[in-house]
């Protein structure tokens, strides 16, 4: 057993985290939800990144903050999210495991 943080994360919460670092600073649900359809080919409902963006928000693994009010908004504000170190450290330790679980396996499972 290992001595890391009990914390998982799911696919999703995986692929939303990545987007959020590929947008960068600027990220913010729609750009994330486009992120995440363009890398990946995968439809992604608005609702879900939304859900999930809360759910990462709720863990500690992001931090948003609101945007100034955008004229193409009717002068609503967008909120931006950017993963905070506690989020980068667990996305790290959840890919690392998936790169250990393919070693060994035949190509091209095994990850390079």
């Amino acid at each position: 057993m290992s001595n890391k943080s009990p914390l998982t994360l799911g696919e999703f919460e995986q692929l939303v985290l990545l987007a959020i670092l590929q947008a960068g600073p600027e990220a913010y649900g729609a750009g994330i939800q486009r992120e995440i359809e363009t890398r990946t080919g995968r439809g992604a409902s608005l609702g879900a990144v939304y859900t999930t963006l809360l759910r990462l928000e709720e863990k500690g693994l992001l931090k948003a903050r609101m945007g100034e009010p955008l004229a193409e908004r009717g002068g609503r504000r967008r909120k931006y999210y950017q993963v905070s170190s506690i989020g980068a450290r667990h996305l790290e330790q959840s890919l690392a495991a998936l790169r250990q679980m393919t070693h060994g396996l035949p190509r091209p499972l095994e990850a390079q």
